[in-house]
């Protein structure tokens, strides 16, 4: 499918690596003026180069989406810069693992700290909260708008050592839902994405024999792409989803009936 963004300005957050790299430069051969948002740079700045060379429109900024000050000076510059705001994808996530309670032998070993529990919920959760309430003032003196939030298929089925992560996507699954009621009637969408097991820098890192294992939990056999889930953001801010909204679409490979 063709999309065309001409005349949108998107903001991704987390725009850095990753579904959020992939994602930033979909939208932006799509035609949006992108601002990528992100505490460290990084692969952001020689993509940024190479989208300018192809002919797109691209900002970068350092921020941090748990401070709101970062984030409300985010937004006043990528107004200035770029002309507005019409898109809000709001991919920046962190992960924390460890069980809640590590128990051997009858023996407690520990657990899952406090300081991991909240500082995922202060990205994860408290940081999608922050940047969209920053960002609804500029769609709305657009007259419209499209957000898409990041959750994950581990929202609906759990997943073993990640109490904070799991409770931070089912949170954004509730905002979402909640969004989507309150801001529809100002013609903003709010959707979500909830991607499966996909090829990124962290999963790099693994053992092979935990990738194989991953790919044989998704029914098409493989792990996806960053470029998968960028395509799924894509849609859903374009006008082929006009009428899509309070939505969490599935990109996982049928990992969720799989399983």
């Amino acid at each position: 499918m063709h999309i065309n963004l001409t005349g949108k300005v998107a903001v991704v957050t987390g725009g850095a690596n990753g579904i959020g790299l992939a994602t930033a430069a979909r939208l932006a051969r799509s035609g949006a003026a992108v601002a990528i948002w992100d505490r460290q740079l990084g692969a952001a700045t020689p993509l940024a180069d190479t989208l300018r060379d192809e002919g797109c429109t691209v900002h970068t900024m350092i921020t941090d989406v748990t401070d709101r000050a970062a984030v409300e000076e985010a937004a006043a510059e990528t107004a200035r810069v770029l002309g507005a705001i019409d898109i809000l994808i709001n991919n920046a996530g962190i992960i924390r693992d460890s069980q809640l309670v590590r128990v051997k032998d009858g023996a407690i070993l520990g657990g899952m700290s406090e300081h991991d529990f909240d500082t995922v919920v202060s990205v994860n959760l408290k940081g999608v909260f922050t940047c969209t309430q920053v960002v609804v003032p500029y769609l709305l003196a657009r007259g419209a708008g499209a957000i898409v939030n990041a959750t994950s298929v581990v929202a609906r089925t759990g997943n073993f050592g990640q109490t904070n992560y799991v409770a931070t996507k089912a949170g954004v699954v509730g905002m979402t839902q909640v969004w989507a009621r309150e801001l529809g009637r100002r013609n903003i969408r709010v959707n979500a994405i909830a991607p499966g097991f996909i090829a990124t820098e962290m999963t790099a890192s693994m053992p092979a024999s935990v990738l194989e294992q991953m790919a044989a939990h998704t029914p098409v056999g493989r792990l996806g792409a960053p470029e998968d889930v960028a395509n799924a953001y894509c849609f859903l801010v374009s006008d082929a989803a006009r009428f899509i909204n309070g939505a969490v679409l599935a990109v996982d490979g049928g990992l969720v009936i799989g399983t």
